[in-house]
């Protein structure tokens, strides 16, 4: 399982998809796609458009299936970090949940290129600014009781917009696991599909034993 950015479906890619899929079929995946997903399709409250490439080996081949995600609406921006949010006391807290009332856009800012740790360029941050959030940088704590203004994140915050479970730990001061979380692929996504293609394997083996 490999995963890019929407733009691997781009025109100016079909070359490179077609090389990449010959490569791994003369490895012996015959199977060897791609499917565009949206994280929010998992229940993560962000947007986050994604391309999953799936390869799977001859022999189980055949009972592969792509996801088909979940019927439930993520919940907003406000309700997924609210409990962060009011965790030192800030008395805004309530208010802001409110306004965040949208799922999150797309967090970007997980490449050294990028520089530090941000929620992304002018019209990103505008989106963020829409969510009562000040995407200019990330703090290092949430607000304190007397907090005026649009909040920032922290990091465990933008880990929870990613999927992350809470008690996942990032490595590194704050720059170095913003980094990892915000170039991270959402792991209900990456666990839906691994699951079909563990069951791939399975039923295939379990005939072999049968």
């Amino acid at each position: 399982m490999l995963e890019n950015v929407r733009g691997f479906l781009g025109a100016i890619f079909i070359d490179y998809r077609h090389k990449l899929r010959e490569q791994l079929r003369k490895l012996g995946y015959t199977f060897a796609d791609w499917h565009l997903y949206n994280a929010s399709d998992f229940g993560v409250p962000q947007l986050r458009p994604r391309v999953v490439i799936v390869a799977i080996h001859e022999r189980y081949a055949d009972g592969f299936q792509w996801p088909t995600g979940i019927s439930e609406r993520p919940v907003t921006v406000g309700n997924a970090l609210h409990d962060l949010m009011a965790s030192r006391g800030w008395k805004g807290a309530d208010a802001w949940r409110a306004q965040a009332d949208e799922i999150a856009p797309t967090i970007v800012g997980g490449s050294k290129k990028h520089g530090g740790p941000d929620l992304g360029p002018t019209r990103a941050r505008q989106a963020w600014a829409s969510l009562g959030v000040n995407g200019s940088s990330v703090a290092e704590t949430p607000p304190d009781p007397d907090f005026e203004g649009m909040p920032r994140l922290t990091v465990r915050m933008v880990a929870r917009l990613q999927g992350f479970p809470d008690d996942w730990h990032f490595a590194g001061r704050k720059t170095a696991a913003y980094r990892q979380v915000g170039n991270a692929f959402p792991p209900p996504v990456a666990e839906a599909v691994a699951r079909n293609i563990k069951a791939a394997i399975t039923v295939r083996r379990l005939h072999a034993v049968a």
